[in-house]
């Protein structure tokens, strides 16, 4: 049996970055606070946490002072911002470079918005903490819709400015599109919509379900390493399902079952943008001392 590893899987630039800033942060002392989990892989996490990463919630921060916290590469609302400097608190930004682009466009979506009694809308998932991030750069305001059935939300008299959290899917946003304007279209009446879209879309995220249905469909079995909390993880699972019956998602080597390779001649390991490539190295070990 043939064990690989997709070569485009792992850590995005963003991620990547985010963990090289704590590393070395982390060499020099003996602790750091870091603003939720680094990265939406509970091994990874743990790994940082062995090495003296503190992980705190925004309730934390709160009563923290006179200390170092890390800002994670999802990004943070302006209220984290203002929390810390109140608490001579001092951030170290690893915000992913696109993250921090859009989060500007959309505070200049919503000071325009504010003037013509309009709307900013995001394509994204409620609670995620890129999509809070996101919000809090229109005051709070921001609607946000995961599928079609959130368009209620939107008025469709009124103008919208709509974005799109960096980790979502080409194929989903451009049906949002289609949906928004074609809705505002039928309100009108025929007169001209003001609608304007930004394809904020971190291309290096969405470039991979392309990638994977080639690496999917040359294996007889995939193996699919994610954290349950990874959004990303969970679109190109489904990536890899489409083209694969035979994809497991998994989080651990614990999760591996000898059954899913009888008869296999081909093994592909693969992740989303938040998996290690330790941890896929650590998945192929252990499916190779299954084969023997």
């Amino acid at each position: 049996m043939q064990v690989s590893i997709d070569p485009h899987s792992g850590f995005c630039f963003g991620v990547v970055n985010a963990i090289d800033v704590a590393e070395r942060e982390l060499r020099n002392h003996s602790s750091l606070f870091c603003l939720g989990d680094i990265v939406h892989n509970q091994m990874e996490v743990e790994r940082l946490r062995e090495m003296g990463m503190v992980f705190i919630n925004h309730n934390d921060l709160e009563n923290l002072h006179d200390c170092k916290a890390l800002i994670r590469a999802h990004g943070e609302p302006p209220e984290t911002y203002q929390t810390a400097l109140r608490n001579n608190i001092e951030l170290i930004d690893a915000s992913c470079p696109i993250v921090l682009h859009l989060q500007n466009a959309i505070h200049l979506g919503y000071l325009e918005m504010q003037e013509k009694n309009g709307q900013v809308v995001i394509y994204g998932k409620e609670g995620h903490a890129e999509v809070n991030g996101l919000k809090g750069q229109a005051a709070g305001t921001a609607i946000v819709i995961g599928d079609e059935h959130d368009l209620t939300k939107i008025d469709f008299s009124r103008p919208v400015r709509l974005y799109s959290q960096t980790t979502k899917s080409h194929e989903g946003f451009n049906k949002i599109i289609s949906l928004i304007r074609e809705k505002m279209e039928a309100v009108s009446g025929g007169n001209p919509v003001d609608f304007k879209l930004n394809d904020s879309i971190c291309r290096q995220v969405s470039n991979r379900a392309s990638q994977l249905q080639d690496f999917a469909a040359r294996c007889d079995v995939v193996i699919f390493v994610s954290g349950k909390k990874s959004s990303n993880g969970m679109i190109l699972y489904q990536v890899c399902r489409e083209v694969n019956a035979n994809s497991y998602l998994v989080s651990s080597p614990g999760d591996i079952k000898p059954e899913w390779f009888e008869n296999s001649g081909t093994v592909g390991i693969c992740g989303a943008t938040s998996t290690p490539v330790w941890l896929m190295e650590e998945m192929k070990r252990q499916i190779e001392k299954i084969n023997h």
